[in-house]
């Protein structure tokens, strides 16, 4: 059970009417909204693909941006974590060092889901009609789904406890909740996309 008591002392610490804090919620919530609208309206109209030339072409340009506001999200995470008060009792060896090794597991899935997918599959590559053979089930996809989202919000939370920072903690929770609602919209709307191209096969 959660101890709401705690969770109230943590959360105490924490001014969400802090612009700074406001401006890293907004860009947290815009990344995954923004990539979402983008590709399906590629999806819909392929008016990116005709834009840059190609599909390809098009998919990496929408990646460059997609990486782009990644470092932007990151730099408002950094700065809400820095304006704001750490948590003392927080703020020893034994905290950062298991929100370092957080970090790592994080980037691990991060890295080997980026390349188990390459770029175009990683940077929904599959709505600009460039679809992969089959499903990747290679590691970290043999561990959990969607290893690319979790391992960058368990990024967060280890950078978080580094700092010892209550809104990092509450920020990283934005993190999990944007990229939930992500999944939610990614899942029906990808496995149509295959299922299509499975129907297509069979019509051959």
């Amino acid at each position: 059970q959660v101890d709401v008591a705690a969770m109230v002392h943590l959360f105490g610490y924490v001014d969400v009417t802090d612009t700074g804090f406001l401006v890293a919620v907004l860009s947290i919530a815009f990344n995954p909204f923004f990539w979402n609208v983008v590709a399906r309206w590629e999806h819909k109209t392929r008016a990116l693909s005709q834009t840059f030339g190609s599909a390809r072409a098009a998919c990496y340009c929408l990646g460059a941006v997609i990486l782009l506001l990644n470092c932007v999200r990151s730099h408002c995470f950094t700065e809400a974590m820095k304006s704001q008060p750490k948590l003392e009792d927080w703020d020893s060896h034994w905290t950062y060092y298991s929100g370092l090794a957080i970090s790592a597991v994080g980037t691990l899935f991060v890295i080997s889901s980026f390349l188990a997918l390459g770029f175009t599959g990683t940077f929904l590559g599959d709505y600009f009609g460039i679809l992969m053979e089959e499903k990747v089930t290679s590691f970290p996809f043999s561990i959990l789904d969607n290893p690319m989202y979790w391992g960058s919000t368990a990024i967060y939370l280890g950078w978080s406890l580094m700092h010892a920072s209550p809104a990092g903690l509450l920020l990283t929770a934005v993190v999990a909740i944007s990229y939930t609602i992500a999944v939610l919209y990614e899942g029906p709307f990808t496995e149509e996309i295959y299922r299509r191209k499975q129907e297509g096969v069979k019509s051959k």
